[in-house]
């Protein structure tokens, strides 16, 4: 349809807003609308613009078409929204944008609340687009401007996403990014503008101008000569086409269907249950699991209770061997003194081996050189606000050091990297021993190692697992971090990495991890409390209208202001919850440890709370007849007073 100074190219209805923060919208919250794609002075502009009651298109910024075209037609009755069917995996939005005018509105009120959704973008300003995920309710597109801001979410009520995306292809071209298929990145066909483009996104080594040239001539042979490191990143936008067809996008998925709702499934999860805290285990409660000969009884009722209330101070230095896998759950107090023997033996047998390393080899050693120089460093600003590890000359940061360094000769591949001392710093306070405090660190970088490992595999499927569970718990505050460029939950890379060490207070930490250390109520349990502490800043996140950096503004200063027994508390009911739930998709059925995976995974080891074995550690070989033991030279460090204690209590 043409009219004076424009011509619309596209439009569709039923396109709507969801302006709540709720988890179930309300008919109020939902704004039906018409998307329209407009050639208009030299330009093209994409508008939408409300419905207004009385569901007449003609009052909005263009009149509607006459007759059923080309890619869409709106001469249906628009059908009102049912409440019965709630969007369970709704996009919300509510930041509001700045609409912009380009000609005033006819017959429409300058004052209707819903008229000022309103919105008209230039091709031109657009920087990326994002796709929602298949099956996951009503189809919507999220469109960031060159500026950084998003608009609000575009939800397609009645399918059309692939015919807009398809025309917007006429004008822009659309890749998909290689680090996420449901994101097109937008350039412009202009020759300069591309160009400019690749030179910021650094793709070509040659000179960009002449890669550009001939990109535009022959895109699919200048693709893949010249994007050997992103092979991908234009596959589907830059196929050649056959003569008068339209540039179309990369095929769609499947499952997909359209027109309609696109839906496929939603999960829909019963109520939360009220879950209560226990006190912590005491030595009394301890001392009666203990049977004939020192071995612990009924063990799974004890890792319960663990579980359920934690440890008493008092009682961790001990507690901390079993946790951890340094002894036996099943041993006795003969076996475990044996035990101790041989470990102790094998753990300065290994640190005599740096230290014996003269100053002339290391030099020569550079991988020896580079672990020391960065533990110094990090030693020296771990806990210092401790007072087991404040003052200059504190022995505990020796032992910090010490014990750094001979794992470096325990695991030869993964060396020492950056954030191992945050973890070894807690149990070096509770055991107060430097082999105890060795071994039992080593029983914890089993469980932990694969996030610490060069190719960040195992860092990756953790943050897809939560964002898995986050999908199903809270879609619309998922869907809201995706429309503000944070889906990808980057912001908690540091929570996952060292497990929490620097969220909680000090206190609070050993009681997160002895919880977590007991495996239950099944693996994964810390990317609940990841899922737990989202939750609790839910409404903090999504009513203040944050964008990216905020948000992680936001997460950055919850240090140190969260409540453990409250994250712990809200962690297991969204576990109870899902466990409830009769039709939990597969997938997170796998990431609770409800079922068996239906792949095996990356050779890496699981970064989730496993029984550990005493006997994971390679056994030492046994000491010649005339070879003297190493004695028991471990620092012991009793402590002066016991406030850190009642700090605990």
């Amino acid at each position: 349809m043409e009219g004076a100074g424009y011509r619309v190219v596209f439009e569709k209805g039923g396109v709507y807003l969801h302006t709540s923060a709720k988890k179930h919208q309300d008919p109020d919250s939902l704004i039906n609308g018409v998307i329209r794609v407009v050639e208009k002075d030299n330009d093209v502009l994409l508008h939408w613009a409300p419905v207004e009651e009385a569901g007449d298109s003609t009052q909005i910024l263009f009149s509607k078409k006459d007759v059923c075209g080309g890619d869409s037609c709106t001469s249906e009755e628009e059908p009102t929204f049912d409440p019965g069917y709630e969007p369970d995996w709704a996009v919300i939005s509510t930041v509001r944008p700045r609409p912009r005018h380009s000609e005033p509105t006819r017959g429409a009120e300058p004052s209707s609340p819903r008229g000022s959704w309103a919105f008209s973008v230039s091709l031109g300003e657009l920087k990326s687009i994002r796709r929602s995920k298949p099956g996951l309710s009503w189809a919507y597109l999220v469109l960031v401007t060159q500026a950084g801001g998003s608009l609000p979410a575009l939800h397609f009520h009645r399918g059309g996403t692939r015919a807009l995306l398809r025309i917007l292809s006429r004008y822009l071209l659309l890749a998909s990014s290689p680090q996420d298929s449901r994101l097109y990145l937008v350039f412009p066909h202009d020759s300069s503008a591309l160009s400019n483009s690749f030179h910021h996104l650094q793709l070509f080594d040659q000179d960009s101008s002449n890669v550009v040239s001939r990109f535009l001539q022959d895109p699919y042979s200048t693709t893949f000569s010249s994007f050997s490191r992103v092979t991908n990143f234009f596959r589907g936008a830059l196929q050649p086409h056959p003569e008068g067809a339209s540039h179309d996008l990369p095929p769609a998925p499947d499952d997909e269907p359209e027109p309609g709702f696109e839906v496929i499934s939603c999960v829909e999860l019963g109520p939360r249950p009220a879950v209560e805290r226990a006190p912590p285990v005491t030595e009394e409660e301890w001392a009666r699991h203990v049977g004939p000969e020192g071995r612990l009884q009924q063990v799974p009722e004890l890792k319960a209770r663990i579980f359920s209330g934690g440890l008493s101070p008092s009682l961790r230095r001990e507690a901390w061997k079993f946790l951890l896998g340094y002894l036996s759950w099943e041993g006795s107090t003969e076996e475990h003194k044996a035990h101790v023997r041989k470990k102790t033996d094998e753990y300065f047998r290994m640190k005599l081996q740096w230290k014996s390393v003269s100053p002339e080899q290391e030099r020569r050693n550079s991988l020896l050189h580079g672990y020391r120089s960065l533990i110094e460093r990090d030693v020296s600003r771990t806990d210092r606000t401790n007072k087991f590890y404040e003052g200059p000359e504190n022995p505990g940061l020796g032992l910090l050091n010490d014990i750094l360094l001979t794992y470096c000769m325990y695991h030869f591949d993964l060396g020492y990297v950056q954030g191992m001392s945050d973890l070894l710093s807690p149990i070096l306070y509770v055991t107060q021993n430097e082999v105890d405090a060795f071994w039992c660190f080593c029983g914890f970088m089993e469980l932990v190692h694969g996030n610490f490992e060069e190719s960040q595999e195992t860092m990756k499927r953790q943050l897809g697992q939560l964002l898995l569970l986050l999908r199903v718990l809270d879609p619309p505050l998922c869907d809201f971090l995706d429309s503000q460029d944070s889906g990808s939950l980057c912001f908690c890379f540091r929570w996952l990495l060292i497990w929490f060490k620097r969220e909680f207070p000090f206190p609070d930490v050993l009681r997160l991890w002895e919880v977590l250390w007991t495996g239950l109520p099944g693996p994964n349990l810390h990317l609940l409390v990841a899922c737990a502490i989202l939750d609790m800043e839910r409404d903090t996140l999504m009513l203040s209208g944050f964008g990216s950096n905020e948000i992680l503004k936001h997460i950055n200063e919850l240090t140190m202001k969260l409540s453990v027994e409250d994250v712990l508390m809200r962690a297991e009911a969204l576990y109870r919850q899902l466990t409830a739930c009769r039709e939990l998709p597969h997938n997170v059925q796998e990431v609770l440890g409800l079922a068996p995976p239906t792949e095996p995974h990356s050779p890496s080891p699981p970064a989730s709370p496993l029984p550990l074995s005493p006997t994971r550690a390679p056994p030492a070989p046994p000491p010649s007849a005339d070879t003297v033991t190493q004695p028991d030279s471990s620092l012991e460090i009793l402590p002066e007073e016991e406030e850190e204690e009642s700090a605990d209590s």
